[in-house]
């Protein structure tokens, strides 16, 4: 990965689309959750620095690396902590192998593009769905306490009322997402979910081929 071209090409862009845009570069070339962050232009739009940790879809790119079936994600929807709305784009980054090496993030913030619209919206009496962004993470903490509540919501229902069944619903969809790449967060899981560290991994593997 040529971290020098990536930082031109960062720079390039952050000066064509100005401030409110703000260019990423991820190094996952080894297993390192917390310290991902190679390059980064225009920080201050989700308050990140270089040094940082690793996103929803840099954590899936570790664990997916060598999955070749992994595509680029376009044009969805995140929030920063502070509640602004960027447009983003996640282009993985290869090695001659195949295996994914990098993770290049561009980030639009768009929220006073929303705030016009929305006004527009209610002159003309026009109603839609906007859709939900995804939160940013200031850190792997962060992360991991967002990827334990979508785990939580794609069930349907709180811990106390889940089943065996929904647990291991639950526990398996934090695997995909990579949230056991995280530092100790074996010990936050079971805690959470009630459960002992040897039903968790058994829990992680119920499911597999």
């Amino acid at each position: 990965m040529d971290l020098e071209f990536l930082k031109r090409l960062a720079l390039a862009i952050t000066e064509q689309f100005g401030e409110s845009s703000e260019v990423v570069v991820h190094d996952i070339s080894g297993d390192d959750t917390e310290h991902t962050i190679a390059v980064i232009e225009n920080g201050h739009v989700s308050h990140r620095q270089a040094g940082g940790g690793a996103s929803r879809v840099v954590l899936e790119a570790i664990q997916r690396k060598h999955d070749k079936t992994l595509t680029d994600e376009l044009g969805y929807l995140t929030k920063t902590r502070d509640g602004r709305i960027l447009k983003s784009s996640t282009v993985y980054l290869r090695d001659s192998e195949g295996v994914i090496e990098g993770v290049l993030s561009i980030n639009y913030d768009i929220t006073e593009m929303l705030m016009a619209e929305r006004a527009i919206a209610s002159v003309l009496h026009h109603n839609s769905e906007p859709s939900v962004p995804e939160r940013i993470p200031q850190n792997v903490n962060d992360l991991l306490d967002d990827l334990i509540e979508q785990s939580v919501a794609n069930v349907g229902k709180p811990v106390a009322m889940m089943t065996k069944e929904d647990k291991i619903a639950a526990i398996q969809f934090l695997y995909q997402a990579g949230a056991f790449l995280v530092t100790k967060s074996g010990d936050k899981v079971s805690k959470y979910f009630g459960i002992s560290k040897y039903t968790l991994y058994s829990y992680i593997d119920a499911k597999k081929d």
